[in-house]
Formats: C-alpha cells, sequence, structure tokens
C-alpha cells in the first residue's frame, strides 16, 4: 500500500499466500491522503475504530494510535504488519470494543461497520471522550455509507457532511457539537427465544452489538436448534463461530454433563455467548469462552463434538475461506468417531469439503433454504 509516508508491505491473517484479497481498500488510502493533504494535527491521542486489517494503525503508527477493534483477526493482523513494517508493537495501543476506550481523543478515524449497531455502540462509547476540538473522520466504501449511517454520526456527535466520492470510497466529517441528546446504549439487547427449538425454547439471549441477528433468532439457527444432536456423558462440545452463544446453550441445557467451549473471532460474539450462558444459570465451571481464529490452539484429538454455521463473508467479500479453516480445525480437534455437525445455505456446498477432508457427509435435515449436514472422524 502506498501512503503518503511510506510504502507499506501488508497482509491479511492468517497469511496465505493463495489469498487474493488485499489487507487495505481504496477507503483506508483517501482517508490516509485526506490526513495528509489537510495537515491534520496528529500529535494527541488518536484513536482508529474498526481498522480491518491494520492498514489505517500502521500507516499512522509514528503518532502512536490507539486501535480499537471487535476483531481478533484484525488485532493480529495488525501486529504482523506493524512486524512487517519494523515497527514496535509497543507504539500502538491495542484495545477491544469490550475494553474501556481511552479517556480524551482528539483525533477519532473510523471505518464504517457493516453493523450499524456496533457504530452506535462505539460512538456512544467513545461520545464523552470527544471535544469541541476532535477531528472525526468516518471512511468506507460508498455502498457501506447509507443515510442512516450519516443520522448516527450527526446525532451523537454532531452536524455531518461527506465528501465526493473518489474510487468508490467516501470520507465522512463531523463537527463535535453539544452533549445533550444522545441518549443511552440500547445494548446489550436481551430477548426471550421462541417456542418450538427444542431445550431452548422459551430461554433468555443477550447480545452485544454488532452480533448476527442480534435482536432476533434468525432462521439459519431456529433450523439447526430443531435438529441438534444430544451429546451423553461427559462430552466435550464446541460451539464454533458462536455468535451470541445460543446453540452450545442449547446443548449444555439439553446435556447437563457436557463441557462446553464457546470460539469466535469477535471480541462482542464472546462476551454475548458469555452472558448468554451466564443468563440461563448455568454452571460456570461446565464451560469456557476463547477469543481466537477458530479451533487454533486447541489440542488435537481433544473434542467429541463440534458445532458450527459458517460465515461466507469476509466484510464484502464472499469467501469459503473461513468455513474451510473451521472444518480443518474440527477435523484436527475431533477425536476418533467426534462429529462435526454445520448448517449452511444449500447452495454452498458444504457436504463436497466434507466429503474432501472427512471422507464422508450426512445430510441431518432440510429445507428450502438450509441444509444440517454431520461428517465424522474415521
Amino acid at each position: 500500500m502506498t501512503t503518503p509516508w511510506a510504502e507499506l508491505t501488508l497482509t491479511r491473517f492468517p497469511a496465505d499466500p493463495r489469498e487474493r484479497l488485499r489487507a487495505w481498500d481504496a477507503a483506508d488510502e483517501y482517508l490516509l491522503g485526506h490526513l495528509a493533504q489537510d495537515g491534520t494535527d496528529l500529535s494527541g491521542t488518536v484513536v482508529v475504530v474498526g481498522d480491518r486489517w491494520g492498514a489505517l494503525t500502521t500507516a499512522l503508527a509514528a503518532h502512536r494510535p490507539t486501535q480499537i477493534t471487535d476483531s481478533f483477526l484484525a488485532q493480529e493482523a495488525t501486529r504482523a504488519n506493524l512486524r512487517r513494517a519494523d515497527v514496535d508493537e509497543d507504539s500502538v495501543r491495542l484495545l477491544t470494543t469490550q475494553d474501556a476506550p481511552p479517556e480524551r481523543v482528539d483525533v477519532l478515524l473510523l471505518r464504517v461497520p457493516k453493523s450499524l449497531a456496533l457504530l452506535e455502540d462505539q460512538l456512544l462509547r467513545l461520545a464523552p471522550a470527544l471535544h469541541e476540538g476532535t477531528v472525526v473522520v468516518g471512511t468506507g466504501m460508498v455502498k457501506e455509507i447509507h443515510t442512516s449511517t450519516l443520522k448516527l454520526f450527526e446525532r451523537i456527535v454532531g452536524p455531518t457532511r461527506t465528501s465526493l466520492a473518489e474510487r468508490k470510497a467516501r470520507l465522512i466529517f463531523s463537527t463535535v457539537g453539544p452533549m445533550m441528546s444522545r441518549g443511552a446504549s440500547p445494548w446489550p439487547y436481551r430477548y426471550t427465544l421462541p417456542d418450538g427449538i427444542g431445550s431452548a425454547s422459551g430461554h433468555p439471549v443477550v447480545n452485544h452489538a454488532g452480533v448476527f441477528c442480534a435482536e432476533r433468532l434468525d432462521i439459519g439457527t431456529r433450523f439447526f436448534l430443531q435438529h441438534l444432536p444430544e451429546p451423553s456423558g461427559a462430552a466435550r462440545v464446541v460451539d464454533l463461530g458462536c455468535g451470541n452463544g445460543v446453540v452450545g446453550t442449547a446443548v449444555a441445557l439439553a446435556a447437563p454433563e457436557a463441557e462446553l467451549l464457546f470460539v469466535d473471532e469477535s471480541f462482542q460474539a464472546v462476551a454475548s455467548a458469555e452472558a448468554t450462558y451466564e443468563a440461563n444459570g448455568l454452571l460456570a465451571g461446565r464451560a469456557g469462552f476463547r477469543v481466537g481464529d477458530g479451533l487454533a490452539g486447541t489440542e488435537d484429538e481433544s473434542v467429541d463434538l463440534v458445532l458450527t454455521n459458517p460465515p461466507f463473508h469476509t466484510h464484502q467479500a464472499t469467501s469459503d475461506a473461513t468455513a474451510w479453516r473451521m472444518f480443518t480445525g474440527a477435523r484436527r480437534a475431533l477425536r476418533p468417531g467426534g462429529e462435526l455437525w454445520v448448517i449452511g445455505n444449500r447452495h454452498l456446498g458444504y457436504h463436497l469439503k466434507l466429503r474432501k477432508l472427512f471422507g464422508n457427509s450426512r445430510l441431518v435435515a432440510s429445507d428450502a433454504k438450509f441444509v444440517v449436514l454431520k461428517a465424522v472422524k474415521q
């Protein structure tokens, strides 16, 4: 990536030489170019929110920025890109969306997230740290910035305008206004699961902002909950890509002796899963909660059952890379005879990937849109 200050070699995480998607886009370049051309004073506290692969943080490392992200993968990519640029990791501050934000922000730079709820939550969390002199600039591709996006900036930060589009990217400029009408954050959000979905029926779910289908049970998960296996004895079960943890919690409710592990790369998701588990009055000692890259770090042949609904998007790009890492990680972590259960859209063809990796794939259930598949480690 060419920046106004240097040429940077950047990668996503985990690095894959076959990966054709870049670790930056035109929105990152537009923002950095604006900061240089405008002569923005970066000597104060610079906060970068939602930096997708660390491109902005790495480019601005000389100004000792604070990065705030919901993504474990983005945080690890930032560390890798800092090392690649020969920058001391200690020169930046890496925070998650669950950490307390800085008490004062002089320059706030935001990549507009896919989730409007996450944008609202982060703006509300950062609002007390803003002051009249704070420079606030958002960036994103044109298709990511909507009228609702601008209204959020207007309500929480102050008067807002946008730039002209360049290479299908746009900037958002907000001037910090009066602090009286922002309102309280509605997150985390809590609702009760409907009847007819097995052991989880009528039980509470807790969602932090940005978690998939945070305000209702999505139809794919509903279908999965109707067809979950019931492990026997002290089985070790992983809710992989756990989101709000409703799948793993349903297993814990149905199988009192099972040991659960909830894993997601989103800090918001893992916090939601833990809150959902606790809201159902389940014993804390039966479950672990981990933010990470799938099952990396899990011991080989230590798991009896893996349940997953893999994502097939990485930001705006469609990709099966995450699903493949999940499947390969599950195969490694499962004991012989252990099972991987997957729900996915019919058109994704997961049965082909499972047969290639496990040598088998059985259709457990299907409807017009979804399939539930089972693969057994031989």
